[in-house]
């Protein structure tokens, strides 16, 4: 007899696990999500301090509309659980000879600004590049980014007959080099080379094209009240309305498979039978047979090995002195020559003077907290970096701010710190890496794993797979493998017997809930 609701499982409650569950449940399936840390959010996680949970990962939401669209196609609206405030400030920026830059959600604003802290033809540069990443970004949102599998064939048809767009994307040329063509002011070509470690990249190593970051930031920037680990937490609770089931602490070791058909999972040492299973973690996982022998092959291990950036990040609650730089919400304190942060990155060491990014938590407008207030520090570093030593990253970023003037009065110590090793036993088999496979090269968006894949009923989503790393991203993968299983469905029976397939036990696993959720670390 078959099963009356079709029973999924998700592997990992990241957010693309999340938004996965979220819509399926929605639609009806018997959902059980088992996820490895004690609560939801995979990246976006938290450190306890005193002055509350500090986010440790992401710490903003862009591209608002496609949480709108999650929320809205299950009959709910965003608004009604979650607030969302517009930064006017997208990001202050400061160079140590002393110019500062503050990027606006106003593109009027941000014009002013770039005349006053470079002057006029750098006005002019940047109006000239900001239309361009805009006009990039509409031409490949509903080809590379909004469809499910991209088609090599389809963009070069779509480039060929849109010259404009062809001569804007200039194929041929890296984001370092399209950056200084288009930018007669080194430190905004600087600014804006930086948008490639937003996927893990280089910009003297990723194509051009990726300039169409800027312009989705640009399209706004979100923080959320109550930090940006509030997301997963409603979108688990949702999923949880709709009777899906969450299990933390849930180690999932293989998944199972019968007549070229998925069948269910290990949890535990438990086996939990299923009709389609999706794995939201990194796909290089499954290449390494971290899940067994029925999935190793549907991933290349070549195409995924090359690793994307990772990071050195801080995360704790410090008071600071009056008379330090006047930080907005997010900082950026860059290093004098890009060469020293990125050359060092490119063999596999850490940046020699590098650039800095400081999420001042509770900031926001010209509000600035007289008592303990909580920061997020990040440095670009390879995925398998030689200092792993806590107190040489931590002193060096400590020395590195005090040249801009900022000091904290509680000064962190070194366990603030989050290394790529830390990192990779957080999330494993990612080498510590925090965005997936390398986007370096013209072809790297065409060789991230797709939604489906050759197992039938076996299905990916996060940031490791199409469209890419990032939060919004992420949140898309999870749509594309939500529609893909409900297409499967439709198009042929996923329906399974309820008797035990070869021979395997059907009960369920036995995890509890883990008491603890105020942290993913």
């Amino acid at each position: 007899m078959a099963a009356q609701h079709p029973r999924t499982i998700v592997i990992g409650a990241g957010i693309g696990g999340l938004a996965t569950a979220l819509r399926l449940s929605h639609a009806g399936h018997a959902v059980q999500v088992f996820e490895r840390h004690a609560a939801p959010g995979g990246k976006i996680r938290t450190v306890p301090s005193v002055a509350g949970p500090v986010d440790a990962g992401p710490t903003v939401v862009t591209l608002k509309r496609i949480f709108e669209q999650l929320f809205d196609d299950v009959g709910e609206r965003l608004s009604d659980h979650l607030t969302l405030r517009a930064a006017p400030v997208i990001a202050r920026h400061f160079w140590k000879n002393g110019t500062t830059f503050d990027l606006c959600a106003d593109p009027e604003a941000t014009m002013a600004e770039v005349e006053r802290a470079f002057g006029a033809d750098a006005a002019g540069d940047y109006d000239r590049f900001r239309r361009r990443a805009s006009a990039l970004f509409q031409a490949f949102e509903p080809s590379m980014i909004e469809t499910a599998a991209p088609s090599l064939t389809t963009l070069i048809l779509q480039t060929l007959g849109r010259p404009s767009v062809l001569r804007q994307m200039t194929p041929f040329s890296s984001l370092e080099t399209s950056l200084q063509q288009q930018f007669r002011e080194p430190k905004l070509a600087q600014l804006f080379g930086r948008y490639a470690t937003y996927v893990g990249g280089l910009p003297s190593r990723v194509p051009a094209i990726l300039s169409l970051i800027s312009d989705a930031e640009a399209q706004g920037v979100w923080s959320i009240d109550g930090g940006i680990h509030q997301l997963p937490l409603a979108l688990e609770k949702l999923a949880e309305d709709r009777g899906a089931t969450f299990h933390y602490n849930a180690d999932v070791t293989a998944i199972l498979a019968e007549d070229g058909h998925v069948a269910g999972i290990i949890c535990n040492g438990d086996r939990v039978l299923a009709d389609a299973v999706v794995f939201n973690g990194d796909p290089l996982a499954l290449a390494d047979g971290a899940l067994g022998a029925e999935v190793t092959s549907l991933v290349s291990k070549r195409a995924n090995a090359a690793r994307s950036l990772s990071a050195q990040v801080m995360a704790f609650a410090s008071r600071l002195p009056a008379d330090g730089p006047k930080l907005s919400h997010h900082n950026v304190f860059f290093g004098d020559d890009s060469k020293t942060e990125f050359g060092p990155l490119e063999r596999g060491g850490l940046p020699e003077k590098p650039t800095l990014y400081v999420c001042a938590q509770d900031r926001g407008g010209d509000a600035a907290p007289t008592d303990a207030e909580r920061f997020e520090i990040i440095m670009n570093a390879p995925p398998i970096t030689v200092c792993e030593g806590q107190p040489e990253c931590h002193h060096m970023i400590l020395k590195e701010l005090k040249d801009f003037g900022l000091t904290f009065l509680d000064e962190p110590k070194a366990d603030s710190l989050t290394t790529p090793k830390i990192f990779d036993s957080l999330f494993p088999h990612s080498g510590g890496s925090l965005y997936g496979r390398s986007p370096h090269g013209m072809m790297a968006a065409f060789r991230r794993p797709t939604a489906k894949t050759a197992l039938k009923g076996f299905y990916l989503a996060g940031g490791g797979v199409h469209p890419g790393a990032g939060i919004p991203m992420a949140t898309l993968s999870g749509r594309h493998a939500a529609e893909a299983i409900l297409k499967d469905r439709i198009s042929t029976s996923m329906s399974r017997p309820a008797d035990t397939p070869g021979g395997m036990s059907t009960a369920s696993a036995t995890m509890e809930r883990a008491p603890s959720r105020s942290s993913a670390s």
